[in-house]
């Protein structure tokens, strides 16, 4: 009886989504996402077994929002270090905004790996709400990458803000994997992005 009131005065209060999210996140910190479900998030949120089906309508829709939700949280980390960098070369500006996609992926492996998971966000099919936040990643690479070459045709800019990215990417993949260390992974975005 409780757990169900719990869960009806969330709800009316706004604070069930949330609640949800935050539950999940914490399973996911144990045992990632590929094996999270909804009767589990409910049990750590402490809300009925039904009250997640009631908000996300089902585990797909959860997972989705907790992906736009990491995704948010890493633009928002680049765009304070971009503007921490302001005045900075744009080389040193490049790393630091590289070291911080890098640091956001080894403080927060699972929200990292599920961003990245091709069933949750479909390449090329992101949601209504995923689409902007992967453009605004995309976007402020670009920037970076094209205070790198200035003059550059926009063909090489693209290409690369695309090599710059997946050096960075894979570099946090090999953080996350635990094939470096993310004090490592600093040193090689210099390498990479310092030299003339």
């Amino acid at each position: 009886m409780l757990l169900v009131s719990r869960s009806t005065t969330a709800y009316h209060h706004g604070n069930l989504g949330p609640a949800l999210e935050d539950a999940a996140l914490e399973l996911m910190r144990t045992q990632g996402h590929a094996t999270l479900s909804l009767r589990e998030v409910a049990r750590r949120a402490g809300v009925s077994h039904n009250a997640p089906y009631h908000h996300f309508g089902d585990r797909t829709a959860l997972l989705k929002r907790l992906s736009e939700r990491g995704m948010a949280e890493l633009l928002d980390a680049m765009r304070e270090e971009r503007e921490a960098t302001a005045g900075r070369g744009p080389r040193e500006a490049a790393v630091r905004i590289g070291s911080t996609y890098v640091h956001y992926a080894a403080q927060h492996p699972e929200r990292f790996r599920l961003i990245y998971d091709p069933e949750v966000c479909v390449p090329g099919s992101p949601s209504e709400a995923m689409a902007p936040l992967i453009g605004g990643v995309e976007a402020l690479l670009a920037e970076t990458t094209a205070s790198l070459a200035p003059g550059a045709e926009p063909q090489v800019i693209a290409a690369l803000t695309t090599a710059v990215w997946a050096a960075v990417h894979g570099l946090a993949e090999l953080v996350v994997a635990g094939h470096i260390s993310e004090a490592e992974a600093r040193p090689a975005l210099e390498a990479l992005l310092t030299r003339p």
